[in-house]
């Protein structure tokens, strides 16, 4: 969606910041990664259960929060030999891993009531509790972010671990993981959600609330069911080819790319920790890109020219140059990586020799092909090294539906 003059942020995108109704969420800094969601968990507690070893603690992993292991029954403990912890799952290194998976600890011995629980780091909302005799679980009611690397630590030494015999866990053991990856429908939906996308996505089952932490970071796992909709039916078909549920191909690497450029990310297409933080967070504060959705084609039929959609709309048109027969512009689809109002333009020409053209608007989009203003003669045939080159008045206008992750097609 458009409203008034458009201007251009970080990728070339107007935004204005729309909050949702119900209120804000609260943003803090979470593993040093820009905005985060602060995770509200409830008081730790407590049962006792003297006649059974199933004993279950609730919290988020914090440190000193305590335990409640079962075990024997008041009083100090004889001293035996050091007990040792026998697994963690997830192991050690693990990469991969669901953001929702419970984490274990398997002891050697038979924990003693009043165990420390283990703690997680980064901390989230979850329950502890004793499976068994010597096994520890923690089931998360939320969910780690993907890609978040995850430290388990189990307490050790005088304050640590026990068993009923007495025999400590003489050291601290820690374990480390990492998150994997998160659903790509669920990024796909987010990424209509905040008008990134020229898709709506409207859910057929109950609603994820944008201010529901914990439901939100679930769903990053397990999508909510819901279906896509061309918001405009006027694009053309070499883009709504591209679109494919649940894939992620270049069609959503150009998504990703374009929030990410609006919100000073890497601007290379690739989800990382940083990028589901700042969705989420995007999401919460009701923040949507107001740009709208753009996309170019460059045809190589003659006259080769340069078309430009704007929300389903025919917004540019213009002759243009692309490669000689040498150095061709390769057909495919690709988004805009790189943009320069001005740039010396170097490189080696067929013969043999150096140049060094000074260029105007450039909007790389393909290795070096890019497209850019240079002086010609004229336009509509082959003559580039590889580029689509336009007019100063046309390459100017260009531009500013360019922006990053802009996803070029040439074709013929």
């Amino acid at each position: 969606m458009s409203e008034g003059p458009r201007h251009r942020l970080h990728g070339g995108r107007r935004h204005r910041t729309a909050w949702v109704s119900g209120g804000i969420a609260a943003l803090v800094v979470v593993a040093g990664v820009g905005a985060a969601w602060r995770l509200h968990a409830g008081p730790w507690s407590r049962t006792s259960a003297h006649a059974t070893e199933a004993l279950t603690r609730s919290g988020t992993g914090v440190p000193g929060a305590g335990g409640s292991a079962a075990g024997a029954p008041g009083g100090t403990p004889s001293v035996g030999a050091a007990m040792t912890v026998a697994a963690i799952s997830p192991g050690s290194g693990a990469s991969g891993v669901t953001g929702t998976s419970p984490i274990s600890v398997t002891f050697s011995d038979r924990l003693a009531a009043g165990s420390p629980d283990p703690t997680v780091s980064p901390a989230i909302p979850g329950t502890w509790a004793l499976a068994g005799t010597h096994t520890l679980t923690f089931t998360p009611t939320g969910a780690f972010l993907p890609y978040t690397p995850v430290v388990v630590t189990v307490p050790g030494g005088p304050s640590g671990e026990r068993a009923v015999d007495g025999a400590r866990l003489a050291r601290p053991v820690t374990d480390q993981f990492t998150v994997g990856a998160g659903s790509t429908l669920r990024l796909q939906q987010l990424l209509s959600l905040l008008d990134y996308s020229p898709l709506a996505w409207t859910p057929t089952g109950p609603a994820v609330a944008a201010t529901d932490t914990v439901a939100q970071q679930q769903a990053i796992f397990s999508p909510p069911t819901g279906a896509f909709a061309w918001s405009q039916t006027t694009w053309p078909a070499s883009l709504t080819g591209l679109w494919q549920p649940g894939s992620y191909n270049v069609f959503t690497t150009g998504l990703v790319m374009e929030f990410q450029a609006d919100h000073g990310l890497k601007v290379d297409g690739t989800p990382d920790l940083g990028l589901w933080n700042d969705l989420l967070s995007a999401l919460a504060a009701g923040q949507v890109n107001t740009g709208g959705y753009d996309y170019a084609v460059a045809s190589k039929v003659l006259p080769e020219n340069l078309t430009i959609w704007h929300d389903g709309q025919v917004v540019f048109h213009s002759l243009a140059n692309t490669g000689i027969p040498q150095t061709p512009t390769d057909d495919g689809t690709f988004p805009v990586y790189a943009r320069y109002r001005n740039q010396i333009m170097r490189g080696t020409n067929p013969n043999g020799t150096p140049y060094a053209d000074p260029v105007q608007f450039v909007a790389y989009f393909h290795g070096g092909n890019a497209v850019h203003y240079i002086p010609r003669a004229s336009y509509g045939f082959p003559q580039s090294l590889g580029c689509v080159e336009l007019p100063l008045a046309a390459a100017a206008q260009a531009w500013s539906y360019l922006a990053y992750g802009t996803l070029v097609t040439v074709t013929g």
